[in-house]
């Protein structure tokens, strides 16, 4: 994101899942093994984790604060239930659900990554059904058209914009 000219930090999650051909190290996740996810928990290293489709996954405290000190808008990927951790140690944090235009575009997509298995594609539609169900704890939604990216990355440009022109400024402290 910062060749758009957005200066914020986008927080590479730790995950147990196995490396894709397509993924690299430390720009798409922190790949570790289930033993250094359990000293990351052991040690209090993680804002959050949970298991997810089966491999445990998590966002890094240090990259967080980090980031925040350096007066870096912070953006994780986070599911629901992260997304609800995150409020609770920080109220004031930004939340933007990002979602597909209806359930067929994401059953699409899904099918065209070609990474899913029947089983766990059942699986992903329907946790993507409940956690639609929970949309009240976002401060905003944003719709990722198909083959509109740049659309999707705009219309959250402009919201973290006109949250740094609130009269009253959010606080997050992690």
């Amino acid at each position: 994101m910062k060749e758009r000219g957005l200066p914020f930090h986008f927080v590479v999650t730790a995950t147990t899942r196995p490396k894709r051909a397509n993924e690299t190290h430390g720009r798409d996740y922190w790949f570790v093994s289930k033993e250094e996810f359990a000293r990351m928990i052991e040690q209090n290293e993680l804002i959050e984790y949970a298991i997810v489709y089966g491999d445990y996954k998590g966002i890094p405290k240090a990259q967080v604060r980090e980031a925040l000190a350096s007066g870096k808008d912070v953006v994780m990927r986070i599911d629901v239930q992260g997304a609800e951790t995150v409020r609770k140690m920080a109220p004031g944090a930004l939340l933007i659900f990002i979602t597909t235009e209806s359930e067929d575009e994401l059953v699409n997509r899904l099918h065209e990554r070609k990474t899913e298995t029947s089983d766990s594609l059942a699986i992903r539609i329907a946790t993507a059904r409940k956690e639609l169900q929970r949309l009240e704890a976002f401060d905003y939604v944003v719709v990722n058209h198909d083959f509109k990216l740049d659309e999707t990355v705009d219309a959250i440009r402009a919201i973290i914009h006109a949250e740094h022109h609130r009269v009253q400024q959010r606080k997050v402290n992690l």
